[in-house]
């Protein structure tokens, strides 16, 4: 009579017993795991992260926000490709091309407020006519005679040479100016380093009836 109570209480026991056993395994598996890990502030774990993301040289640095910032969009001049407009960069940086004949500029109206040139280096707007800069190391027409100090204050303050007269749309120099002096360095630095271009970007031409207050040239 008693055999069958004794039976339904001994199996519901060894049901038990063996996921616990495995849960015991599990949890020293995991324990041991976690005990195997290294934090990853150990110096094993930054060594690995310096190995892979290398310091970069203000050269390097400079080549990157120039190219991630989209310098090349103006100061470079645009031709055609066999996929259509694209930057030349065998005249990379160079600003507008000084042989580049214009038309006047077309008359903007409903709603339109800025003209370009196919080269991508020469705008018209009511501040007049702005043509992209030679920012490469040529000393008599880019940025050869310049030091890092002049470059910065630059653009920190919208004016050329820092001192001179104001930058030009659509120059954004209200959003360089917050790049940290070390950035402004890099840029610079690397625009040292490349192939100077001699080519002499007219100056910027004012707007016919003048325009008070307006910001000033690129």
């Amino acid at each position: 009579m008693f055999s069958s109570p004794r039976r339904s209480r001994l199996v519901p026991s060894r049901a038990v017993a063996v996921p616990l056993v495995l849960v015991g395994f599990t949890l020293l598996a995991a324990l041991s795991a976690c005990q195997g890990q290294k934090p990853a502030s150990d110096s094993s774990s930054g060594s690995m992260t310096a190995a892979a993301d290398p310091a970069q040289s203000p050269v390097e640095r400079g080549k990157y926000l120039v190219t991630a910032m989209g310098c090349n969009d103006c100061h470079t001049p645009w031709k055609m490709g066999p996929q259509g407009p694209a930057p030349d960069m065998s005249r990379m940086l160079s600003g507008h091309p000084a042989d580049e004949q214009l038309g006047p500029p077309p008359a903007i109206a409903g709603g339109w407020m800025v003209g370009g040139s196919a080269s991508m280096t020469a705008w018209s707007g009511p501040w007049g006519i702005s043509y992209s800069a030679n920012l490469t190391p040529d000393e008599a027409t880019g940025l050869g005679a310049w030091n890092a100090d002049m470059f910065i204050q630059t653009l920190r303050n919208g004016k050329h040479m820092g001192t001179g007269r104001a930058l030009l749309p659509p120059m954004p120099w209200m959003w360089t100016k917050t790049l940290t002096d070390d950035d402004l360095k890099a840029v610079f630095a690397y625009l040292q380093s490349i192939p100077a271009i001699s080519n002499q970007v007219p100056d910027p031409v004012p707007p016919a009836g003048g325009m008070g207050g307006a910001p000033g040239g690129k």
